[in-house]
């Protein structure tokens, strides 16, 4: 009787929507792939087009080309070996460090921005000002206080990745459910265990979906820092490879950040359904 009442509402019949993650893993599995597939092949399909494929290198190109002339042997010489390794590994240090730092002081920002008053009053405003300015307006003022080097790269990257971790984790704190809250406080808990057991773990998911923003914004801002001066990273290859119109190699700088983009937030959502199944 109760599952014929929630068939219908209003004497219409109401379809049940279904949950797509549900099903065996084998079979979303072949979907991926099926999609992978169908997007190699619009996109060889595309390049293969007059005037289109000038720009759009193909999948043909990349393999043929680029790959070979950055993952050689060595023989052009020892600045050239697999230098699309040193690419991808100075851009992952670079993008990790600057996540790294911004996350570690987004959560207590966030949390003193949610939890006293005066601080929110102080900070919040200058949070809600930067935020609004583009990555890449910030990179010239950097430059000149730090130089071309690591510690400029990274900072661009520290401060757009910190100002969207903090946003998300605030955003968690002001839903809070406050009458947990009240309900502590009517057992006698403290300020400190209300904040440990209760608004830590009520903010816990928000914080893990900032820290997945984080990397994207981090990314984004890499390629933008990279692009300043620097021998090593995939925004100074795909810089290079456009001067010399080499698209092949810019489409190739283009598939790894996006694949190291994909990788980690995958892990960082793998880490998040580990971490909050007790929802």
């Amino acid at each position: 009787m109760e599952k014929q009442k929630n068939q219908y509402a209003n004497g219409r019949k109401v379809r049940k929507l279904k949950d797509f993650s549900d099903g065996p893993a084998s079979a979303r599995h072949i979907k991926h792939i099926l999609s992978l597939v169908c997007g190699v092949l619009i996109w060889w399909l595309l390049s293969l087009m007059p005037g289109v494929g000038v720009i759009l290198a193909g999948p043909q190109d990349i393999i043929r080309k680029a790959l070979p002339e950055l993952l050689n042997d060595g023989s052009s010489g020892e600045f050239e070996r697999f230098l699309l390794v040193k690419h991808i590994r100075w851009s992952f240090q670079r993008v990790l460090l600057g996540w790294a730092i911004a996350f570690a002081a987004a959560i207590p920002t966030a949390f003193l921005m949610g939890w006293y008053r005066t601080f929110r009053d102080i900070v919040d405003p200058w949070i809600q000002f930067l935020r609004t300015i583009p990555p890449i307006a910030l990179i010239p003022m950097v430059i000149l206080l730090m130089g071309t080097g690591e510690k400029a790269k990274i900072t661009v990257i520290f401060i757009t990745a910190f100002l969207v971790m903090t946003v998300t984790i605030y955003q968690g704190i002001r839903n809070l459910d406050y009458t947990l809250v009240k309900a502590a406080y009517t057992f006698g808990a403290n300020d400190f265990s209300i904040f440990v057991r209760v608004v830590v773990p009520y903010t816990f998911p928000y914080i893990l979906t900032a820290a997945r923003l984080g990397v994207s914004t981090a990314l984004t801002t890499l390629i933008a820092a990279e692009m300043t001066g620097t021998f090593y990273g995939l925004g100074s290859m795909i810089q290079t490879a456009q001067i010399y119109f080499r698209m092949d190699k810019v489409m190739l700088g283009i598939i790894c950040i996006g694949i190291i983009g994909f990788i980690l937030d995958r892990l960082l959502l793998l880490a998040e359904k580990k971490l909050t199944r007790w929802q």
